[in-house]
């Protein structure tokens, strides 16, 4: 099989695990829907506000989901052996890459589209038809990129002791650029605060750059990674 196969297998693969574990459902969900409601308590008094900052808020409630769900994907990899059974059978590190990354892209998709929703009940805000594809392209280039970072950093962190406070620190810093461009791009397709659309395809072009240089050096550099 080619890489491209295997990588389809090992997302299937995570995405069936979490299917049957129903971690995002149980957890991963819970936390990012308390997160927004605290959010929403601390700044009722100003709705004003609340809608301004609503898009950071649906990120930084993403980025803090996306610790738990890369510890878990990565747990169940380290505890059972299976990761270093796979480089033990010559699987190609890239594949394990793009796998684990799709898988987990999926995963923060599905996340994303249920904190804007949330957003949109909790803080009133509001999604313009002339924005919506430039929403979708933000979603889809910004997930990617987490997706490679958290990727990289939680094979990285995996082999170590005391990795669930590794991989905040390796994380958080590096998907900083994400959480800013986002942000503005989201404002720019919600028309947040005057923003016009036009504004936020900049945003986009600097998640897309993010993306690609992590993928492809994510991809490049999991293999070494890994093994040491």
């Amino acid at each position: 099989m080619n890489a491209w196969q295997v990588a389809r297998l090992i997302a299937r693969k995570d995405l069936r695990i979490e299917r049957r574990s129903r971690i995002i459902t149980n957890q991963v969900l819970p936390f990012a829907g308390v997160t927004m409601v605290i959010f929403a308590f601390a700044l009722d008094a100003n709705t004003d506000v609340l809608r301004v900052v609503s898009p950071g808020l649906v990120w930084l409630a993403t980025m803090f989901s996306l610790l738990i769900l890369v510890q878990r994907t990565f747990a169940v990899e380290a505890d059972d052996g299976a990761l270093d059974a796979m480089r033990v059978a010559g699987v190609d590190a890239r594949a394990i890459f793009l796998g684990k990354a799709i898988g987990l892209a999926i995963q923060l998709l599905v996340l994303e589209v249920l904190l804007l929703l949330t957003a949109v009940v909790l803080y009133g805000e509001t999604v313009r038809l002339e924005g919506a594809v430039l929403l979708v392209t933000t979603l889809i280039s910004a997930t990617c990129g987490l997706a490679a970072v958290g990727t990289l950093y939680g094979g990285l962190a995996a082999g170590f002791k005391g990795r669930e406070t590794l991989l905040p620190l390796l994380t958080l810093p590096a998907v900083a650029p994400v959480l800013i461009g986002a942000t503005r791009a989201v404002e720019s397709a919600l028309g947040t605060a005057g923003a016009a659309v036009s504004e936020g395809w900049q945003w986009v072009s600097l998640l897309t750059v993010f993306a690609v240089a992590f993928g492809v050096g994510g991809a490049l550099a999991f293999g070494p990674l890994i093994d040491e």
